[in-house]
């Protein structure tokens, strides 16, 4: 293996452009970690955030980035088990820290507790596609809000690789996804995907229609990455003692408590990430019902469209777009 490797890395924050090719030693894993030879990188909105200062971490700069890789474990570090080398593995975001164990590079050092196998039917690609869409639905629409046949589940943002995951999971629960785009340019392909009804909110009135969807009951579940001003009218979609999850800060606006709403039908709005599920015991329970599902080919990761490695930076302005439907993947 060379003794030199590259890896992504920005020295200030700001566009996409800040994002370098920083030619590195071959890093070594130290106590409790392992390296793996990255073959392929799933993009998530939280690592432009981050890039843009503007996540729940701060950079430390010159910082890493990358939450999702996909490749073959070859080494490992003190403490671990040798077994390991050999094995093909992707990363599970919320386990480490970005700006010291980003994966957006030829190989990554990530702690061995950030691991896991995948079915072998997927591909590289498909194994750097599970993991932050899967877990953070599961977190809000199983773990917390415990859906069940027939509920009404709001799912905004419904063409992101995560909202995408909330429809399946929908569906493998017998509950009744409501998916919310804002043009009309994605409406067939998420009724294709499996979402029960579509909303698009640049035509329709969001809490009206979802009244007429549900005969007047509202939804018991919302599952909302966006905030800002949409919160209003999703509590008022929402049903008596229903539940707002909240799991995002996509919104360049404030976000305002719709605290009449929540006052007359008793509703719990609820602040979620990944980083909760993921320090529960309940994380092994999470990986295990992923797995179960993938390997029935229930839930099936959807890629949108995939970059070369060299091409890092137009895969950001991509994201930055909003134009894909499902999963961004960087190869190398």
């Amino acid at each position: 293996m060379s003794k030199t490797v590259k890896i992504v890395r920005f020295h200030k924050t700001g566009p996409a452009e800040v994002l370098e090719f920083d030619e590195l030693p071959l890093p070594e894993p130290g106590a409790s970690e392992v390296r793996i030879s990255v073959k392929a990188l799933g993009l998530n909105r939280a690592e432009v955030m981050f890039r843009n200062g503007q996540y729940l971490e701060t950079p430390v700069l010159p910082a890493k980035n990358g939450y999702e890789a996909a490749g073959v474990i070859d080494a490992v570090g003190e403490g671990v088990d040798s077994s390991w080398v050999g094995k093909t593995v992707s990363t599970v975001p919320g386990t480490f820290k970005l700006s010291n164990h980003g994966v957006y590079g030829e190989v990554a050092v990530v702690p061995l507790k950030a691991i896991a196998e995948y079915p072998a039917s997927l591909s590289y690609e498909e194994g750097a596609s599970i993991w932050m869409q899967y877990l953070t639905a599961y977190g809000a629409l199983i773990w917390l809000a415990k859906i069940s046949k027939g509920d009404f589940v709001i799912i905004t943002a419904a063409s992101s690789s995560v909202g995408i995951a909330a429809i399946e999971m929908a569906k493998v629960e017998g509950a009744i996804s409501i998916a919310v785009t804002r043009t009309a340019a994605k409406k067939n392909q998420l009724l294709k995907l499996g979402a029960d009804h579509v909303i698009v909110t640049d035509e329709e009135d969001l809490a009206a229609r979802v009244n007429e969807i549900t005969s007047g009951k509202g939804a018991r579940v919302v599952f909302d990455p966006i905030g800002g001003p949409i919160l209003e009218s999703l509590a008022a979609a929402t049903a008596y003692h229903g539940i707002v999850l909240e799991y995002g800060a996509l919104a360049a606006e404030a976000t305002p408590y719709p605290l009449f709403t929540a006052l007359s039908k008793g509703l719990t709005v609820r602040a979620y990430t990944l980083f909760e599920l993921t320090a529960d015991a309940v994380f092994s329970k999470a990986k295990q019902y992923v797995c179960e599902h993938l390997a029935s080919r229930a839930f099936r990761p959807l890629i949108d469209k995939t970059f070369p490695f060299a091409e890092i930076v137009a895969a950001h302005r991509y994201m930055e777009s909003n134009a894909q439907v499902g999963k961004i993947v960087v190869t190398l």
